[in-house]
Formats: C-alpha cells, sequence, structure tokens
C-alpha cells in the first residue's frame, strides 16, 4: 500500500495519512480534537470517532438484554474501533474480527490501537466465513457467537451479497440461542427506504428486531 503524509488541513484537525485500498478506495486518517482519531473511506468515518458514538448507543441497549457475551464476532472490522467499545461491556468477551480489506486493519493497527491480543483477525469475505461457518457449526456446536456486529461496508454502500436472504440465514446460523445480532446501516436521503427494507427482510429470520436511531444511522438489534 502506498502511504501519503499531508499535514494540517483544518484548525483543530489534521489528516495523518492517505492509503488507496483495493477494496475501499481511497483511506483517510483523520485526527481530530472533538472526535479523536477515526478512518475514512468515501466521504464517511469507517472506524473510530462517530463509528464508535453509534455502536456505543446501540451496544449500550444490548447489555441490557444480554449481560453476558463469551463470544463475540464482528463482520466487517474496519479498523476495529469497535473491538473497544464491545470491550467496555463485555471485557471478558472473546473477539473474532473479518474484514476482507487488509490496508484498512493495518492502519487499525497503527492508528487505532487494534490490538491482535484483544481480537482474533481474519481477513476474508464475511459471506465466505460465514458459510464455512455454518458448515462446521453443524450439530451440537451450531451457533457459537453471543453477539455478532454486521458492519459490512464499501464507502457509503453496502454490497448486495450481504442483503441476500442466505446472508442473514448464514448469520443467523452461527448466532447463539438466545444471542444477540445487530446490522448496521446509514439512514439519510435515498439510504432510508433501503434501510427499512432490509429491516422488513430481517423480521422473517428474528423473533424480535429491535430499531435504534443513533447520529445519521440506523441499527437493527435482533434476537434469534
Amino acid at each position: 500500500m502506498k502511504m501519503s503524509s499531508i499535514g494540517n488541513v483544518l484548525a483543530g484537525r489534521s489528516i495523518l495519512v492517505q492509503v488507496k485500498s483495493p477494496i475501499n478506495g481511497q483511506l483517510t486518517v483523520v485526527r481530530d480534537i472533538a472526535w479523536g482519531t477515526y478512518i475514512k473511506a468515501g466521504g464517511v468515518t469507517q472506524s473510530g470517532g462517530v463509528a464508535n458514538k453509534v455502536w456505543n448507543t446501540v451496544l449500550k441497549i444490548a447489555k441490557k438484554r444480554k449481560h453476558v457475551v463469551s463470544k463475540c464476532l464482528v463482520l466487517g472490522l474496519g479498523g476495529g474501533g469497535i473491538v473497544s467499545v464491545v470491550k467496555r461491556y463485555w471485557k471478558d468477551a472473546k473477539i473474532v474480527g473479518v474484514d476482507v480489506d487488509s490496508v484498512i486493519v493495518e492502519l487499525g493497527k497503527k492508528y487505532l490501537g487494534l490490538d491482535p491480543c484483544d481480537v482474533e483477525i481474519v481477513i476474508d469475505d464475511a459471506v465466505s466465513f460465514l458459510r464455512r461457518n455454518s458448515k462446521k457449526g453443524e450439530g451440537d456446536k451450531k451457533g457459537v457467537y453471543d453477539l455478532i456486529c454486521n458492519d459490512v461496508y464499501v464507502g457509503t454502500d453496502v454490497p448486495e451479497k450481504f442483503t441476500k436472504e442466505g446472508y442473514i440465514k448464514n448469520l443467523k446460523n452461527n448466532l447463539a440461542k438466545d444471542g444477540i445480532a445487530i446490522f448496521n446501516r446509514l439512514y439519510y436521503g435515498e439510504k432510508r427506504a433501503e434501510a427499512l427494507q432490509f429491516g422488513k427482510k430481517l423480521e422473517k429470520y428474528f423473533s424480535e428486531v429491535k430499531v435504534v436511531y443513533p447520529e445519521a444511522n440506523v441499527m437493527f438489534l435482533c434476537e434469534r
């Protein structure tokens, strides 16, 4: 990957580095007085900063419903900002983080404090990972994750393969019997209708779907 340092561009905010990723395009690491250090792609924050606030809002609610999380799966790990948020509520949880983009993961290690000691990092496509684990988990071991956080984005878009019913079904198969799955979607402009349509699809597979609206996002908190 090729990096370029930029320096200060606005008062209170500086661009630390810009990197080209073959998957996410240009990735920008920003240090901000208000939001700390975060990674942007496609004009939106992917990891750290406001993304951590979004996940904190919904995981605080999830904590009230799920007091114990032994194993957590993060699909779309990115720079790994979500890891510290999960640890805030379930400090002993074993976390597996999956992301197809090794470039953003490496930025997370360097700039966001992503520590392989805190999370088992898997560089893989979430579709392949879930399908493979669903087959491994047939029988008594099926559904090993108490919490699954789904945050699969390329820039501002969720690739269609992550909205298909087969993907949702495989994700549910990886969820423990009393587990919680959380899906993050952007919720502004034309993305509102797409997000709500996706929420309706989730209702076909989960016994309860709670809708949470943090920032410019909608989060679907789903119970098996």
